[in-house]
């Protein structure tokens, strides 16, 4: 998995785009020359939904998806169909909105809507990394302590620290990176020949595609719309996208290359993992962690525990990463700070993500699996505010020009604010 650091990082690229008076950038001068040529500029264009993406399949959403498929079987994979493809959508106003303009989203919504706006959009993605962090913190010391052993709060502390060094140190994420992809990757893997080789029943999961919600889904189909139709990160593309200096003339080839492959590759991940759960562990009314590390059994024996252990661990050791940094930057530019990983204000930002996240995890009693459901869900409070943000810039006519939204995009964007709208009343009935 990538994070914002990486997509900082890369933002320094020779082929940097010259800006035009208008605020859009002029078309790359050298046309394509062959194939080959082609391909190459395609996956260049790779990286900010694909960040975005690997934010989504973190600890949280993962722990969410075995337990819909153990406990509800194959009835809510319609939630991950729906949340991707309106993850799709917001993640492409997102886009749009960065080629256009000349600062970043936050520095954007201030000059069009004022910096009251711009200020709460920072604290809002703020706040939801506040939640994720919590998820992420829980995972990183789970994952760890069911491998080595040990207490998960202390294994949680010291993942915390360590990713505080990462983001603070030049050249040690890069090391550290390939080794988490190693380990999601394996897991990945195992998730998708599991749900081949669990035999699991097709024409239950074809029926999942139809919209059901079972008696009991509470806190978990929230946090399954929390976690797939993650607005902040869809927010927070833009950000990425600005700093690889993605033009306007890109814009379609980015598209295909990037923010639908980007989004789709962890929906499909998170279905697979639901199919797996309801073959393997259905019935399972309150699963833990353990039980969770058995959906790969089948295919690995006790190495499959291993396996899901060490991915659970790579997939938060990787969110925290993002999660923090997103949090850290947005809210240092909502309050005129700057968004520079460099800036003391964004360092303090994400040392104030991760040392909430660790802080709950050591508080906070009751099932780690519960915590992580219940962070993940209130993660769509203060959504409806960012999706609302980007709606408004997105059919700015003055910003967005010939970019702007068509119709079918606002009828898709107003589709997924009451979807949001509504996770947020089912939230607010499921606590009081």
């Amino acid at each position: 998995m990538s994070d914002a650091v990486s997509a900082r990082r890369t933002s320094g690229a020779p082929d940097q785009p010259r800006h035009t008076e208008s605020g859009g950038a002029e078309p790359d001068p050298t046309p394509p020359r062959g194939r080959g040529s082609r391909i190459m500029r395609l996956l260049a264009l790779m990286g900010p939904a694909f960040v975005a993406g690997a934010w989504q399949f973190g600890p949280g959403n993962l722990t969410a998806a075995v337990q819909a498929g153990s406990r509800f079987g194959y009835s809510l994979i319609w939630v991950i169909v729906v949340s991707t493809l309106l993850m799709i959508a917001f993640t492409d106003m997102s886009v749009r909105i960065a080629i256009v303009s000349r600062g970043s989203l936050v520095e954007t919504v201030k000059r069009t809507l004022g910096r009251p706006v711009g200020a709460a959009a920072g604290l809002g993605v703020f706040a939801i990394a506040l939640m994720f962090a919590v998820g992420n913190a829980v995972g990183a010391g789970l994952g760890l302590s069911l491998v080595l052993g040990g207490s998960p709060v202390w294994w949680t502390l010291a993942c915390t620290a360590v990713v505080a060094t990462v983001l603070f140190t030049r050249g040690l994420y890069g090391v550290i990176e390939k080794v988490l992809l190693v380990m999601v990757t394996a897991m990945a893997v195992c998730f998708v020949v599991t749900a081949v080789l669990s035999r699991p029943d097709w024409n239950a999961t074809a029926a999942g595609m139809l919209p059901t919600v079972p008696a009991g889904t509470g806190f978990l189909l929230v946090a399954l719309v929390g976690t797939n139709f993650s607005i902040n990160a869809a927010f927070y593309t833009g950000y990425a996208s600005r700093e690889r200096g993605l033009r306007r003339d890109q814009y379609r080839q980015t598209t295909l290359a990037d923010t639908i492959p980007g989004i789709i590759a962890p929906g499909i991940m998170t279905i697979l993992v639901i199919i797996a759960s309801a073959a393997v562990l259905s019935g399972e009314r309150s699963a833990g962690l353990a039980d969770l590390a058995g959906v790969l059994e089948p295919i690995a024996g006790r190495t499959g525990r291993i396996i899901f252990a060490l991915g659970f661990f790579g997939a938060a050791f990787s969110s925290m990463l993002a999660n923090a940094t997103a949090g850290g930057t947005l809210l240092s530019d909502g309050l005129g700070g700057g968004n520079q990983l460099s800036s003391s204000r964004v360092r303090l930002g994400i040392l104030a993500v991760l040392a909430f996240g660790a802080l709950v995890t050591a508080v906070v009693g009751g099932s780690p699996v519960q915590l992580i459901i219940i962070a993940q869900a209130l993660t769509v409070v203060v959504a409806p505010l960012l999706g609302l943000l980007l709606i408004i810039l997105a059919n700015n006519h003055s910003l967005m020009d010939d970019l702007r939204n068509r119709w079918w995009h606002n009828t898709i964007a107003a589709i997924g604010l009451i979807a949001i709208l509504a996770t947020c009343y089912s939230l607010i009935t499921s606590l009081l």
